[in-house]
């Protein structure tokens, strides 16, 4: 089973990740209508998934059995790490070199992010010594 956000479950989880608190699901539907004009029956499908997946959990409301709260599971670098991952396995056969080797040929970076990609080399070369 899939245990990372898809695309649209990802616009979710920004929502949820830029609060740092736990939600209802209307208050993320409010919060999608005013940026993605996603149907309320649409936002509470890809929250389900979601906790199907663990990247979400919940809890009833003491007051009212029908409001649940949901909150984070995975962070977003957690997630970010995972879909890392398996991009680098399906398209790369799990060769991380030569995924950021295609990545690197086909990005036009500047001077500036050169440079701040040999910083973080030198940091990961650092950590594995």
């Amino acid at each position: 089973m899939e245990t990372t956000p898809s695309q649209s479950e990802w616009l979710v989880m920004e929502i949820f990740w830029a609060a740092e608190t736990s939600l209802t699901a209307r208050e993320v539907i409010q919060k999608m209508k005013e940026k993605e004009g996603m149907s309320p029956r649409m936002v509470r499908v890809l929250i389900n998934r979601l906790c199907q997946k663990g990247v979400l959990s919940y809890t009833v409301d003491k007051y009212d059995l029908r409001v649940y709260h949901y909150s984070v599971v995975k962070s977003k670098e957690e997630c970010q790490r995972e879909k890392s991952r398996k991009f680098v396995d399906s398209y790369f056969e799990g060769s991380r070199k030569n995924a950021m080797a295609a990545l690197l040929q086909s990005a036009e970076l500047t001077q500036e992010q050169f440079q701040e990609l040999e910083e973080i080399l030198g940091q990961c070369r650092e950590g594995k010594e």
